[in-house]
């Protein structure tokens, strides 16, 4: 004999108004959307501080992909202001691309800051914050930081 599955109770049923529960899925879909140009732009600026500028093969080694993946990216990034390319140099960023990989950089910095107060091992809260960063609210990261700042203190 089976049991029955228990099923969750809906959106509606549990007192959520649906618009306000789309909103959720939604502002996750944003943020996978611009999740993958963040960490190509705070790749690159990693790559320009330790090595001087970036090159499409380093940015594809680094992240694990094929170089016309890279390349697609690039030209995105490039149409979207974010970098510039230089024929036989590497990739630059600009002002705006600059900009967003400071502001991806103080997220990471936060979230993983606050996994390690927390208690998580460096390297587990390196990764995991390597995602989370993305996703976190204002709101959110500004309690991540408040915390760690009364932890430290």
């Amino acid at each position: 004999m089976t049991k029955p599955v228990s099923q969750s109770p809906s959106p509606e049923d549990a007192g959520i108004d649906a618009e306000r529960h789309a909103e959720g899925f939604q502002k996750t879909r944003n943020a996978r959307r611009t999740e993958l140009c963040e960490d190509y732009v705070e790749l690159i600026a990693e790559l320009i501080s330790r090595e001087g500028e970036a090159r499409q093969v380093e940015i594809a080694r680094r992240l694990g992909v094929a170089q016309p993946t890279v390349a697609r990216m690039l030209k995105r990034l490039a149409e979207d202001g974010y970098i510039q390319q230089k024929p036989y140099r590497g990739v630059f960023l600009t002002r705006t691309g600059e900009a967003l990989a400071a502001e991806c950089q103080r997220r990471h910095e936060i979230v993983e800051g606050f996994l390690r107060a927390l208690g998580i091992s460096d390297e587990v809260a390196r990764h995991d914050a390597e995602g989370m960063e993305h996703h976190v609210s204002a709101e959110t990261l500004k309690a991540f930081a408040q915390f760690v700042a009364t932890r430290t203190v």
